[in-house]
């Protein structure tokens, strides 16, 4: 497999040592990909065993493969230098197990797919299957994966226009010139948020605390931005408002009221600054509140006290533990008086 889409191909199915059959493996997809996507680092279970054979093409950074195992059992660990990756598993044969931690334990049946970010280890089991893997760089898909396990079923429109654009680029990528390659792979990356936008407005419930979590992340990276709102947050992540909305309810929060939360948050932190401590009026302006007083009412809501009297009570706090420092530091010097014997 080279950088213009040549094929990589692999056969370790005849019976033999799992380990050797693994380095065979490892050797001959080094030897034929080079640099670009190192081998996985994999290890046999007690009961391992390691017998596939794997057929792939690369499009600019994204590799399509068809691979079949006869036996397969042991731990994914990913790859060091690449542990950045989103991988696609579509089923076209009998199962594909897949467990991560003690919350994640997946058996994705013929007709279905499975979706992970790489990094975690992932223990698998896969005998007498036929699967399509999609390796894809994670940036375009991080918000939506996450460190989950995503399964659905491949029976849907989303999947049928990614499956048409994988088989032709298998057919073509040797021919594409390297920006008609990044192109299609660009293309292949959106076509798979369609399909994992598809199962998140399925509501599954895990799925929707996945997205809770990924929006959070980027609302307290966005905070100081006056057009952070659920709308920019939903075109962010790829998915409509109304399904972020019930992401947020599963989580027991609305969308303003934790970017609201988090604002006031960091508008408090800011006022234990003992020097240089900003003005109520530009806190407010440096949180995206509408003026002065919106921002008082929000933050006497929030913590009881308005932002003059929570300064003045840290001012209190801090002016105490000086002096008490002050007192210690003259009680250890004042000089000692030697009585002398009368």
């Amino acid at each position: 497999m080279t950088d213009k889409g040549g094929p990589f191909a692999v056969d370790v199915t005849a019976p033999g040592n799992a380990d050797r059959h693994f380095d065979a493996f490892r050797r001959g997809w080094e030897t034929q990909t080079g640099d670009a996507y190192p081998a996985p680092r994999f290890t046999p279970g007690r009961a391992g065993d390691f017998r596939i054979s794997a057929q792939a093409v690369q499009v600019h950074d994204s590799v399509l493969s068809e691979v079949r195992s006869e036996s397969m059992t042991g731990t994914n660990h990913g790859t060091v230098d690449h542990a950045d990756q989103v991988l696609m598993h579509v089923v076209r044969h009998n199962t594909w197990r897949f467990t991560r931690g003690h919350q994640h334990d997946l058996t994705v049946p013929v007709g279905g797919f499975m979706v992970q970010r790489t990094g975690p280890p992932t223990f698998e089991v896969a005998q007498h299957t036929a699967a399509r893997i999609i390796i894809m760089p994670a940036a375009g898909l991080r918000s939506l994966v996450g460190d989950r396990l995503i399964a659905g079923p491949a029976a849907t429109a989303e999947m049928a226009l990614l499956t048409a654009h994988v088989d032709m680029l298998a057919r073509i990528s040797q021919d594409l010139a390297p920006t008609g390659a990044q192109a299609a792979s660009d293309a292949l990356i959106e076509l798979v948020k369609g399909v994992l936008r598809r199962q998140i407005d399925g509501a599954e419930p895990g799925l929707a605390l996945a997205l809770a979590h990924a929006a959070q992340d980027l609302v307290n990276r966005r905070l100081a931005e006056p057009d952070l709102s659920p709308t920019m947050l939903a075109h962010e992540l790829n998915v409509s408002v109304r399904t972020l909305h019930r992401a947020f309810s599963a989580a027991e929060e609305t969308v303003a009221g934790y970017i609201r939360r988090s604002r006031l948050e960091r508008a408090r932190l800011d006022l234990l600054h003992p020097t240089d401590r900003p003005s109520v009026s530009e806190l407010a302006a440096r949180w995206q509140f509408a003026d002065s007083s919106h921002f008082i009412r929000a933050f006497k809501r929030q913590y009881g006290r308005t932002p003059a009297a929570y300064s003045a009570g840290i001012d209190q706090i801090q002016r105490g533990s000086s002096g008490r420092s002050a007192t210690s530091r003259g009680a250890m010097s004042q000089p000692q008086v030697r009585r002398s014997a009368s």
